[in-house]
């Protein structure tokens, strides 16, 4: 599927705008696309805690983990889970609240210049081939719609968190999506 940004949106894709987000500093160039993993309950697939995360409506009753996580306001621009399927949460020209404490290339504070997006796994998992191909197609759309973002700034949230998070973990074969970005027509930016 050819996806397009159309006012921050991404077409074609299911939207469930998060309330966890704000405004990018005036001149921030978005330059940065960073690749995360995320399961609730960790290791559970499917079902609609992570749309309930992201949006502040989490049940903390629901599982005993969740109550670890009941302070935290998080959202990410996408996520796509285990079967391709790519929702978006939060306009592309906004700051979506994904890396937390991060620094990339000496700049800190990555959400400000950053696009995050959530693969459905856990940091120690594989991911699907599906999963593949759709990160593929999503990033040659926001590569179309920020061309200062080539392979060589796409990274991981570990890469911009190190010591602090793992994902996507040893499992995200970075290889494998390479390949898929060139077939889709990302390897016209290289690093």
């Amino acid at each position: 599927m050819k996806y397009q940004v159309q006012s921050g949106w991404l077409s074609g894709v299911r939207r469930v705008p998060s309330p966890h987000c704000n405004s990018r500093p005036d001149n921030a160039e978005v330059d940065l696309l960073v690749i995360h993993s995320i399961s609730l309950p960790p290791g559970e697939y499917g079902g609609a805690y992570i749309d309930e995360f992201f949006l502040g409506h989490l049940d903390m009753d629901a599982h005993p983990y969740f109550s670890e996580i009941a302070t935290l306001q998080v959202s990410a621009h996408f996520l796509i889970d285990r079967n391709g399927r790519v929702t978006q949460y939060v306009p592309l020209n906004e700051r979506a609240w994904h890396a937390g404490q991060s620094e990339f290339c000496g700049r800190d504070n990555c959400n400000d210049f950053s696009i995050g997006i959530e693969l459905e796994g856990l940091d120690t998992d594989t991911y699907t081939a599906a999963q593949y191909e759709s990160l593929a197609e999503v990033s040659v759309a926001i590569m179309d719609a920020y061309p200062a973002i080539d392979k060589s700034r796409i990274t991981g949230h570990s890469d911009i968190a190190p010591g602090r998070k793992l994902d996507p973990g040893p499992g995200f074969d970075w290889q494998r999506y390479f390949d898929k970005l060139d077939q889709q027509g990302g390897s016209s930016r290289e690093a």
